[in-house]
């Protein structure tokens, strides 16, 4: 340990203790004015300073409620976002839920920000015994060890961590916006491919140039079904595709599974559309396919090219949304499907767009991983800072 530095436990340095329980009555939040912090308002930030909540109580609301001071640090200890490590510090007065831990710093001993940016290393995963119920107990937060500098050099420590988390968040947020730029931009040559048409093109249906197969799961606690020679797909797989192409899934069916399931074997180049959680991802399948019942597999005629119907598709995106329904998930049927009008040219045409799509989808695809590597780039500098600052190397 550095000279001058100190290992403490957070007790020592921070008054912990948990938030409130959330109150029930939805009369306690009407017109309210008491911002009442969740889970979910930290992991809107995720680190920093938070401002605002989702939910307002009134002044009925607050009665028996602990207030928490501005530089109140909140840290999840219960539920599903506990993993997610969210360290933000109220920059307002406020209420807390139960769901939180508050830890207010001792100011003769610590500097607030000092002890966030500390507790953005801590990770629950290390603190937590059965990863099966995510949740920490006062006493564990209590007892995390913290090397603590002298006050001026904690406040050294934040100023230059301020200063470059600073810009690390200006060039984060420059890269995330020339992303979404280039994605807007094909999007936009997209919609414009199909939009404008010219002499010998003709409005068909979806079922008048695909077959439209549904899909099915065969008993998942029969082992004799899986694991077989024909490939499987859900749309959960879809969703993890950065390629349109796939030959190979992560599960497979046996001759008996397929035959004991709704399932069908889709030829390879047909287009499959996630129908349901969520709507809209798309692949072709090179080899034959089987899906299940989130998906529908589209057979293209010989009037329409695969790819030509996949981007097609992958346009109109929003709108096969709109055509969902459902009260718990929306999915969109097979008869709606079949009703949605497709853009149809000539082949040669179709050759052409799909010819200049592909190289369009090459360059944003190219410029998508320098983006994402930039990301990438920018959360290895912040761990490295963090890092440096507490061993003493800043």
């Amino acid at each position: 340990m550095k000279s001058g530095w100190q290992l403490k436990r957070l007790a020592d340095v921070a008054k912990v203790s948990a938030g409130n329980s959330a109150p029930q009555d939805e009369s306690l939040f009407k017109d309210g004015v008491y911002p009442f912090f969740r889970t979910a308002d930290a992991g809107r930030v995720r680190f920093g300073e938070i401002h605002k909540s989702a939910d307002y109580l009134n002044d009925k609301g607050i009665k028996g409620l602990r207030r928490y001071p501005s530089g109140t640090i909140l840290f999840p200890k219960s539920g599903a976002s506990t993993f997610l490590n969210h360290r933000v510090m109220l920059g307002v007065e406020g209420f807390v839920s139960s769901h939180l831990a508050t830890i207010v710093a001792d100011t003769t001993q610590i500097e607030p920000r000092f002890l966030l940016y500390f507790l953005s290393t801590v990770a629950a995963q290390d603190l937590i015994q059965d990863h099966a119920y995510p949740s920490l107990n006062l006493p564990t937060i209590e007892g995390i060890s913290i090397q603590s500098p002298p006050l001026h050099e904690q406040k050294r420590i934040v100023d230059i961590l301020d200063e470059a988390f600073a810009v690390i968040a200006t060039a984060k947020a420059n890269a995330e916006k020339n992303l979404q730029n280039a994605r807007a931009l094909f999007k936009s040559h997209l919609n414009a491919v199909f939009s404008q048409r010219s002499e010998g093109w003709q409005t068909k249906t979806i079922d008048d140039v695909c077959e439209v197969v549904n899909g099915g799961t065969p008993k998942t606690g029969i082992a004799d079904y899986w694991d077989g020679k024909h490939q499987w797909i859900t749309p959960a797989e879809m969703g993890k595709r950065l390629t349109p192409y796939i030959g190979e899934t992560a599960r497979s069916l046996t001759d008996l599974g397929l035959a004991n399931s709704s399932a069908r074997l889709l030829p390879p180049f047909s287009v499959i559309l996630s129908s349901r959680a969520p709507i809209g991802h798309l692949v072709i399948n090179t080899k034959p396919m089987a899906t299940n019942q989130g998906c529908k597999g589209l057979v293209p005629s010989k009037a329409i090219e695969h790819k030509y119907l996949y981007y097609y598709l992958t346009s109109i995106v929003d709108l096969l949304n709109d055509l969902g329904t459902g009260a718990t998930f929306k999915e969109i049927s097979g008869g709606k499907l079949k009703e949605v009008k497709v853009p149809i040219c000539p082949l040669p045409e179709q050759h052409l767009i799909i010819k200049q799509l592909d190289t369009l989808s090459a360059e944003t695809q190219r410029l998508e991983s320098i983006y994402q590597q930039k990301l990438e780039a920018l959360g290895e500098l912040k761990k490295s800072l963090l890092n440096q600052a507490f061993t003493g190397d800043l």
